[in-house]
């Protein structure tokens, strides 16, 4: 139970405890959905490519299915890699590779937005296929039947069933009282998976994990709570919050929280973003100039993808570059006005990403940011301009955020959005 003289505590456990709240994760979204309208692909290995076609070897991959995944593909990867280890079975191997169709998902993706707004009074959308429902108002913690399994665990299971009878895609689903929590117990049993993790439980399941596996703990992070001798979520909640916030600000206290099941957070339908981001990882740093390039036009082209879909316009696009050991590079421009151009976002992204031309890389990241959403006049551009004080200080922003400079985990979160990959 909380201290309730602790300043670092949440609320007392009496007022979360009744809470029930589903994280529910869509396994390997564009591939379930190629699956649900081509049933043969069913258990193959299938690769979904963007700026893909038929027959070819250019474009990145957009998501592959588990069975892909065993070959070692990943999101982002250049296509072309992914046929050295995967052969396609026009030319005597096992991969399916088919494009991305934005439209066809969409499609799926409110249909399973439908169910999930059927079975829940509070859904937060986090991305097309990723979502928050509260349900405490439709189920509870008490426990039931010969197995004492809890009404909350029959109630997640009763919408992974609909998911799949309704719409005929798989979902991963946690159930816990947090929402840290239940993202974290969505992951835990990949793919088709339901954990959930009653309030009495919350320590014992959370405190065995490797520290990553706590939402918001990313790879430099995992790295500098390491160094402190900090393995796993036990050792992070039995941590000094104090020392953990002289390292790492504010949110070292609530990385703190959360490795302890204690999440205050309310499911919030989900409002309007501050920025749209996405990163990649290589499995090991490269200094290939062209493969980084590839996978930065397969970002810009997503992000921008996302930005339209949400019906924004961006004043200003970045870049991030983690070169070895972990060191966080951010560049941005700001432009003369608000636009919605996926061709510039791309141009201005290379250019930015020219600057580290032959240093080796270990992960890229592209945003927009400074968004507005809704019907408005774009700035007229020719190639991109940037506003006045961006001109007089080479295309640097004067507060100095383009500058080339070493950032912790701490910083690089604040201004570029987690990874949001295709699970």
């Amino acid at each position: 139970m909380a201290d309730p003289d602790d300043p670092f505590a949440g609320p007392p456990a009496a007022e979360t405890a009744a809470r029930v709240v589903l994280h529910v994760d869509m396994d390997c979204f564009y591939a379930s959905c190629e699956r649900r309208r081509h049933p043969e692909l069913d258990g193959e290995p299938v690769v979904v490519g963007m700026g893909f076609e038929p027959g070819e070897t250019h474009g990145a991959v957009a998501t592959a299915s588990y069975e892909a995944r065993a070959f070692g593909i990943d999101s982002a990867q250049p296509i072309s890699q992914a046929l050295d280890v995967l052969p396609r079975v026009e030319d005597g191997g096992d991969g399916h590779y088919l494009p991305v169709d934005l439209d066809y998902y969409r499609e799926v993706a409110a249909a399973v937005k439908t169910v999930l707004r059927d079975c829940a009074d509070v859904v937060r959308e986090v991305s097309i296929d990723e979502a928050y429902l509260d349900v405490s108002e439709r189920t509870s913690w008490e426990r039931a039947g010969a197995d004492g399994r809890t009404l909350a665990e029959g109630y997640g299971r009763y919408v992974k069933q609909r998911i799949s009878r309704e719409v005929g895609v798989p979902a991963s689903v946690g159930v816990a009282p947090n929402m840290s929590t239940a993202k974290v117990a969505s992951d835990h049993d990949k793919p088709d998976g339901l954990v959930a993790v009653p309030p009495s439980e919350l320590r014992s399941f959370l405190a065995p994990l490797p520290v990553d596996e706590i939402h918001g703990v990313g790879p430099v992070t995992a790295r500098d709570l390491r160094e402190m001798g900090i393995e796993t979520a036990g050792d992070l909640g039995e941590a000094d919050p104090t020392v953990l916030r002289e390292r790492f600000g504010d949110r070292g206290v609530s990385l703190h929280r959360r490795a302890r099941g204690d999440d205050d957070r309310v499911v919030e339908p989900t409002g309007r973003p501050k920025s749209l981001s996405r990163e990649s990882a290589f499995t090991e740093a490269t200094d290939e100039s062209e493969r980084v390039r590839e996978r930065v036009r397969t970002l810009a082209s997503d992000v921008a993808t996302r930005a339209t879909d949400r019906g924004a316009t961006y004043r200003t696009i970045g870049v991030k570059v983690v070169t070895p050991p972990f060191d966080v590079n951010t560049r941005e421009r700001s432009l003369s006005g608000p636009v919605d151009d996926p061709g510039l976002v791309e141009r201005v992204a290379l250019d930015l990403l020219s600057e580290f031309e032959g240093e080796r890389v270990r992960k890229v990241g592209v945003r927009v940011s400074n968004l507005t959403f809704g019907a408005g006049e774009q700035a007229r551009l020719d190639g991109y301009e940037t506003d006045d004080e961006a001109e007089e200080t080479g295309g640097l922003r004067p507060d100095g955020r383009s500058e080339r400079r070493r950032r912790s985990g701490q910083a690089s979160l604040a201004e570029f959005d987690a990874d949001e990959t295709d699970s």
